[in-house]
């Protein structure tokens, strides 16, 4: 692979990257909102400012079942 193909390749890997980012980023204000909580500015900033999968990909599976907005994000200073 030469240094073009290279470039092209991170280009799309990055690409990637932020669009399953910015799909688990819907996915955590619409689970929030099919159950009726609130997903208010704070919760809207830290989703903005997050770009770690797993992190991410945690608080999806916490918005499933959280009693709260803030159950979602207990450990959210830790996790980004």
């Amino acid at each position: 692979m030469n240094a073009g193909d290279q470039l092209i390749q991170q280009g799309f890997e990055r690409g990637l990257e932020r669009g399953r980012a910015e799909a688990l980023r819907a996915g955590i204000t619409a689970v929030l909102s099919a159950r009726g909580l609130k997903c208010g500015e704070d919760t809207r900033s830290k989703l903005a400012a997050c770009s770690d999968a797993p992190s991410l990909t945690r608080w999806l599976a916490r918005a499933v079942t959280a009693l709260s907005e803030a159950d979602v994000f207990a450990d959210a200073d830790a996790d980004s």
